[in-house]
This record gives C-alpha cells, structure tokens and sequence, in this order.
C-alpha cells in the first residue's frame, strides 16, 4: 500500500510584520514624547507652576504680615503697658520711701500732706505691681521673681515704717533704727528688684520693636517671582497661539501684581512707622525713665543724708555721683534744634536740676556748721528756691517728657498696625482671583488642541 505522507506547512510571520511589532514600542516611546512636547501638555504644566507659585505666595504673605500685626497688638496691648507700670511700680516705692524719710525728719507728728503723699505712694505702688503681673507668662521668670519678692517685701517695709512712725512720735530714739531699717530694705531690696523689673520691661520693648522694624523681604520677593512668571507664561502663550492677549493671565497679571504693590508700599510704610517707634519713642523713653529713676534715687540720698545728719556719709556720695549721670543723660538727650519728643521738658529739667544741685550744696554747708534746722528747711521746706520743689520741678518735667515720647512710640505703633490692617483678607481674594484667572486663560487655548 502506498502511503504518502502530506507535509504539515506551518505558517511562518512575514519579516515586514516582525519588523512592525519590534517598531511598536519606538513609537509608542516617540508617541509620548511628542505628547510631551505638545502645547497642551507644556499649557498644563505651565498652569500647575503657576498655580504653586500664587498659593505659596499667599500663604508667606499671611503668616508674615499676620505674624507682624501679632507683634504690634501684643506690644501695644502687653509689653508696653507693663513696662510703664514697671517704671511706675519704681517711681511710687521710691516717692513713698522719700515721704517716709521727709515725715520722720519732720520732726514729732510729720505734716498731713507727707502723710497723704506717704499713703497716695503705696496703694499706686500696688496697683502697678498688679498691672505689672497681668500679662506674665511661665517664661518670664526673673520678672515673676522680681515680682514676688517685692509683693513679699512691701507689708515687711511698710511695717517697719510704722513702727519707726510711732516711736518718733513719742520721742523714742530707736524710732531711728526702724527708719534705717525700712530704707535699706527699700534700697537694697524692693527698689533695686523694680528697677531690674523695669529695665527688662524696655528691653523687651526694643526686641520687640526690631523684629518688626525690617520689611517683610520674603513675601516681597517671592511675589515678584510669581508677577515675573505670569508676564513670561503671557508672553509664550502669546507667541505659541499668536493671540496678542490673554485676558485671564492679564487678569491674573493685575491681581498679583496689585498685591505685590499693595505688600510693597505697606511694608515699607509699616517698617518706617516701627524705626520711627523704636528711634523717637523706645530709645527716648529709656534714657528718660533712667533719667527719672536717678532723681528719685538722688532725692531719697538727700533725705537719707539728712536723717544720718552726716555729710561725710556714703549718701552725700551717692547723691554726687547719681545726679551727675543725670546730668550727662538729660545733656545727651535734648540740645538745641533737637526733635526728640520731650525735648522741652528736657530742658525744663535741665534748669530745675542745676537749681536743686544749688540748693543741696547749701544744705550741706548747713549740716557742716551744725544748723541741722537750717538744712530741714532747704531739704522740706516748702519754698520755692528749696530742694523739695525743685525736685518736683524736675520729677514732674521727666515725668511729662516719659509720657510724650511714650505717646510717640504708641501712635507710630498704631500707625505701623494700621497700614497692615486688611492685607491678609485682600491677599486670599486677589491670590484666588489670580488662580481664576490663570486657569481660564489657559484652558481656553488648550481646548483649542482638542
């Protein structure tokens, strides 16, 4: 039997349809990469860039201006408040402990008018020291100190001040040793922590005032970048669709840039009114409460000399040496021609300084040649050419000249909250007018590629 045997011929791929499939992914890769490069593609990536740059612009905007106003409203609400009542907190221990040495050297019964000024100086002391507690937080902790330990020392002081009060009125002589024991404890305690209380208190208002001064940069410049992006994305768009304008990024353009302007000039202006602030008001300030502290520590030396009835003692030399830093400070700070605020008062207490200095030298010629009733009258006495109205003359000078650069410093503070005030609310609406707006314009040529 003849069997033949048909041959199976199994199909073979053509080279041209193996040459096609291994070209598939060459062009499926070339595909893509063309996709890439389409306008479309590169009109969403532009968007996307765009859209990153408006957001953070927004959000520095508003955390550095937001943080800026912070700074004002808290220096104007806390930390310049409390270091007023600081320097008042000195100011009222230091008149009622020179009250406390006028009564006693009086003589018997001090007179109604020391007595009333002794009493007006403690209850204005403890009103201050409770306004100096008011904003104190837990990282405050030498001012908390300084704080408790006067609020701990005053009732002993006052105490002491009584006890010496009743035994000078009946002619005891120990009356004396109480009166030295009060105003060491004065002088040595409860002055010196108010003092460092104080200086604390304009120190924190300076910091304050410096981390404010500078414009705010980052949001500046980072705002130019996104103005500087949207003008360079209008102008690609413009050649790539050879359309002159765009009205979304124009109106994109407007709104960034309006708020570029608006940051820039608020800022500058902002800053300007701070370095006003800190130049013409914190500065001035300090001299001038150190200033009024120097009186006021001359003046208790005065007194303290008077009761000891001792030229030779440390207290002729702490006065000499206290009221000639007062002069160097008050000479520094006016002049002729001078702006600074309080500049006449300066001079008010220029002139009443050199007349008590007369006066006390007179004293002291007194208290030499032994007419201890002769220097009570020039140290108490109410005349006009007398130690005690001079000191007031000048007391009351730096206190005028404090409360007027005081006012400088809290009106250009103000003023620096003020020119802020609405850029944070205005930021959020033209940064998502400037989305719309770059969004529209974009889409609109990218369906044109559809």
């Amino acid at each position: 039997m003849d069997i033949r045997l048909t041959p199976t011929i199994l199909p073979v791929e053509s080279n041209a349809k193996r040459t096609e499939d291994m070209k598939n992914p060459v062009e499926r890769a070339a595909r893509w990469r063309g996709l890439l490069r389409s306008t479309p593609v590169l009109f969403v990536v532009l968007a996307g860039v765009l859209a990153v740059l408006l957001v953070a612009s927004c959000v520095v905007t508003v955390q550095l201006v937001g943080a800026r106003q912070d700074t004002h409203g808290r220096l104007l609400a806390t930390i310049e408040p409390l270091a007023n009542a600081s320097q008042n907190l000195y100011s009222a221990l230091s008149v009622a402990d020179a009250a406390a040495v006028t009564g006693f050297i009086s003589g018997g019964i001090e007179p109604a008018d020391v007595r009333e000024r002794y009493l007006a100086a403690l209850s204005e002391a403890s009103d201050h020291l409770v306004i100096a507690a008011t904003g104190l937080t837990a990282n405050d902790a030498d001012s908390t100190r300084n704080l408790t330990e006067i609020g701990r020392m005053l009732p002993v002081y006052t105490g002491l001040i009584e006890t010496a009060r009743t035994n000078s009125r009946i002619g005891n002589p120990v009356g004396s040793a109480y009166l030295a024991e009060a105003s060491y404890m004065m002088q040595s305690v409860l002055l010196p922590a108010a003092q460092e209380l104080q200086t604390e208190g304009v120190a924190a208002v300076e910091a304050t005032q410096r981390a404010a001064v500078r414009p705010p940069w980052v949001a500046i410049g980072l705002l130019l970048v996104t103005v500087a992006a949207l003008v360079a994305v209008h102008v690609l768009v413009s050649r790539r669709t050879r359309r002159t304008f765009n009205p979304g990024l124009l109106v994109a353009i407007a709104a960034a840039g309006s708020l570029l302007a608006w940051l820039l000039v608020a800022g500058l202006v902002s800053s300007d009114a701070t370095q006003r602030a800190l130049e013409q008001g914190a500065q001035p300030l300090a001299v001038l409460t150190e200033s009024r502290i120097l009186a006021q520590q001359s003046r208790t030396a005065e007194t303290l000399l008077l009761a000891q009835r001792n030229t030779t003692s440390a207290y002729d030399g702490a006065y000499e040496e206290r009221i000639t830093r007062l002069g160097d400070l008050l000479e520094r700070y006016g002049g002729p021609g001078t702006s600074a605020a309080g500049a006449a008062a300066v001079d008010r207490a220029q002139a009443a300084r050199d007349a008590w200095i007369n006066s006390h030298a007179r004293t002291t010629d007194a208290l030499e040649r032994g007419d201890y009733a002769a220097a009570v009258v020039l140290v108490i006495g109410p005349g006009p050419d007398e130690s005690a109205a001079q000191f007031t003359a000048l007391d009351d000078a730096l206190s005028t000249a404090i409360e007027e650069s005081r006012t400088e410093l809290r009106d250009n503070e103000s003023r620096a909250s003020r020119t802020l005030s609405g850029l944070v609310p205005a930021a959020v609406i033209l940064v998502v007018v400037a989305l719309v707006g770059t969004g529209f314009g974009l889409w609109r040529r990218i369906k044109e590629y559809q």
